[in-house]
């Protein structure tokens, strides 16, 4: 007799604080053969402090892609695989992702066991809209790249939720400020669940002033929420934009003309840069063109003189 598909459960787990473990959550670690962990050293301090013995493998993002076949092997043999990550709901910005799409593309059951998770929590005491709400995980650590990548949300009108780290919020906060706006509105989320919970609000300027000063900033798990752009800075004229870029980069540098361009459309100050920057390249091959046209006619004029 062939024994029947087994199933992959995807467990939370606590964020901070051991009574948020579910139930279900327990009993699903209990069942199950084997329980894929993050860090099998973390989740094995868990599984003790519940009075719960059962194997560990670990599965992370360097050894993810792999583990997946032997996973599936074992899976497809009718064993019951517990999937965790170190605290909150496996796949947010945690591993997963390519163990639950093969499992799923076997015809293998992947049921979810809900649990906690540093989204929603931060998100239900945020005070900011919540009807509409985007995930982007952890921000680029270049400071370049987080830059750019702060600039594409800039006209996000959903609300915005980010984890950092500890020692680049600060710089985190104060690119936001810049690319979003100093006054937008946003509270910081540190250590949730834990003794030492701390919820900072106020807007992005106010934020990141406090990083400088407050040392506890650099200090634990954060979750950042932020309020979306509102309809009319969403709403920016890209053409009334280029005019602006294209008059005020007539008279000042880039930089210049794109922080004042910004200011009068309400356009973020990397979209109004890489407008003035382009115009700048394209009016000097347009005068180095023109020169050599000019050139070009005056020569033609002087052979047309030629008896």
């Amino acid at each position: 007799m062939v024994k029947p598909p087994g199933r992959l459960q995807v467990v939370a787990t606590p964020i901070g604080n051991l009574a948020d473990l579910s139930a279900r959550a327990r009993a699903a670690l209990e069942g199950a053969d084997l329980i894929a962990a993050e860090d099998t050293r973390h989740t094995a301090a868990l599984l003790k402090a519940c009075g719960i013995t059962r194997p560990l493998i670990s599965l992370h993002e360097h050894n993810e892609s792999a583990r997946v076949p032997e996973l599936l092997a074992r899976l497809a043999a009718g064993e019951t695989i517990a999937l965790v990550s170190d605290a909150g709901s496996p796949l947010l910005s945690d591993p997963g992702y390519e163990l639950v799409q093969h499992a799923a593309a076997a015809g293998i059951s992947v049921q979810a066991v809900p649990g906690p998770s540093a989204v929603t929590a931060a998100l239900s005491i945020a005070g900011l809209p919540t009807d509409r709400f985007c995930f982007e995980g952890f921000l680029p650590a270049r400071a370049a790249e987080r830059r750019a990548a702060l600039a594409a949300l800039a006209h996000e009108e959903r609300t915005l939720v980010f984890f950092e780290a500890p020692h680049r919020i600060r710089a985190a906060l104060e690119d936001m400020a810049v690319e979003f706006g100093a006054g937008r509105q946003a509270i910081l989320a540190r250590e949730l669940t834990k003794a030492h919970e701390s919820i900072y609000r106020g807007t992005l300027s106010e934020l990141a002033a406090r990083a400088a000063r407050e040392e506890n900033f650099a200090r634990g798990e954060i979750t950042l929420v932020v309020h979306g752009a509102s309809r009319a800075a969403a709403a920016v004229d890209e053409r009334q934009l280029r005019r602006t870029v294209d008059l005020l980069a007539k008279e000042l540098p880039p930089g210049r003309a794109a922080a004042l361009a910004a200011q009068l459309t309400g356009a973020s100050r990397a979209a109004a840069y890489a407008l003035a920057t382009r115009g700048a390249g394209a009016r000097a091959a347009g005068g180095a063109g023109a020169s050599a046209g000019a050139g070009s006619d005056d020569a033609a004029a002087g052979e047309e003189d030629v008896p």
